[in-house]
């Protein structure tokens, strides 16, 4: 159910960052690593899965809106994702 913004102390703009601000130009990252980025923390930062969860539904729409900007590299073996990178 919609929440009146009269509800909420502070709104912040929906500022995202770029495939530029968020890679190095030479790394290549999965979805799960980028969704720990889009909050600040570090690639491999260990997080509880149900926080994971949650960080991935902004890091999937972030990648999807950001493709023209990326690379794709198909993952390493069956049991790991496939990688994001910048494009150069």
């Amino acid at each position: 159910m919609p929440a009146p913004k009269s509800e909420f102390e502070e709104l912040h703009p929906c500022d995202f960052y770029t495939p530029e601000e968020l890679f190095d130009a030479d790394e290549m990252y999965t979805v799960y690593e980028i969704a720990r980025l889009l909050q600040g923390l570090d690639a491999d930062a260990d997080i509880e899965p149900e926080t994971e969860n949650v960080l991935l539904d902004w890091a999937i729409p972030w990648v999807v809106e950001n493709a023209d900007d990326l690379v794709v590299a198909e993952p390493r073996n069956d049991d790991e994702p496939g990688y994001y990178g910048r494009k150069e």
